[in-house]
């Protein structure tokens, strides 16, 4: 059985299409990601989604579903996130999509965008051995926290701590340096709200520590363009201390300039510095010292659950 999933995320748009073999495991065929930035405006008191990102979004959407057409995919999901979730306007942009493509986007709640990333994760070999650990996707408009217990999702809870709608609340200038007040006032604010969440932290010293999500993926994407070797060849323990050299570097630089840092796509360089404190601030409160990244997120979710 082979089926398609088009995540349609707040910073990013996703296509997976896999098989289920004959062994139940979920197989890649195609995979593609297209930085859309629907989520322009999430910082707001009244989000909505702008004509820009509506149109980027459906243009997207609408090649992914032809490709996943043309690569035989017998089912199609299509999901949307925060993003979508959290915008005024967020039904107009299902109607259109519904009208250009014929697929009908879902909107994940916080708690089912949580447990289908827990269900993806699930998924990743390099994770099979994992009984009792903690799991954070990062994404554009909320940061998901897992807390996994014999391989089954714990507790789940959903964030609104995505590195736009960070961005766009706490930078003044984002053509420009990350100040110290601006990073500071980030990290307070991650603190407050992972403090009050009810999410157990610091993690256990017993439990591993997992990470997804775009700002992981671009980590080691600089970190594979610095050594000249391919992403896969790159080590996927990201720790702590990494994570504070980049910041380092990258929050002194104008955007123009991150834009031209290898590896750092240049749709991301404006969110990347939020999104670096963000995750520094989640590890320096849970004790974190390093996340095992996994490519394994949302997507293999709900492409396994497409294909019970």
């Amino acid at each position: 059985m082979r089926g398609a999933v088009i995540d349609v995320g707040s910073n990013s748009i996703k296509l997976l299409v896999a098989d289920r073999g004959s062994d139940g495991r979920l197989v890649e065929v195609v995979s593609r990601t297209l930085e859309a930035r629907i989520s322009r405006g999430i910082g707001s008191e009244r989000p909505q989604l702008s004509a820009e990102g509506m149109a980027a979004g459906l243009a997207a959407v609408s090649t992914f579903a032809a490709q996943a057409r043309r690569a035989g995919a017998a089912r199609m999901a299509a999901v949307a996130t925060s993003a979508v979730r959290d915008a005024s306007n967020g039904r107009v942009f299902i109607g259109d999509i519904r009208e250009r493509t014929g697929l009908e986007l879902r909107i994940l709640t916080g708690a089912e965008e949580a447990n289908l990333i827990g269900r993806g994760l699930t998924t990743d070999p390099a994770l099979v051995g994992l009984r009792d650990f903690d799991a954070f996707d990062l994404g554009g408009g909320s940061l998901e926290c897992l807390s996994y217990k014999a391989r089954s999702v714990a507790k789940a809870v959903s964030l609104p701590l995505g590195c736009v709608r960070l961005t766009e609340k706490f930078v003044a200038s984002p053509d420009g340096a990350l100040g110290d007040a601006d990073a500071y006032e980030i990290g307070r604010h991650v603190k407050e709200a992972l403090l009050g969440s009810g999410f157990p932290l610091p993690v256990p010293a017993r439990h591993s520590v997992v990470g997804t999500g775009g700002t992981l993926t671009t980590i080691r994407a600089m970190v594979a363009a610095n050594r000249e070797v391919p992403l896969a060849e790159t080590s996927p323990m990201i720790g702590a201390a990494l994570m504070h050299e980049m910041l380092a570097r990258l929050a002194p630089m104008p955007l123009s300039e991150r834009k031209k840092v290898p590896g750092l796509s240049p749709e991301r360089a404006d969110v990347f510095p939020a999104a670096l404190v963000t995750l520094l601030a989640l590890a320096e409160l849970g004790a974190i010292q390093a996340f095992h990244h996994s490519f394994r997120n949302l997507r293999w979710g709900v492409a396994a659950q497409l294909l019970e």
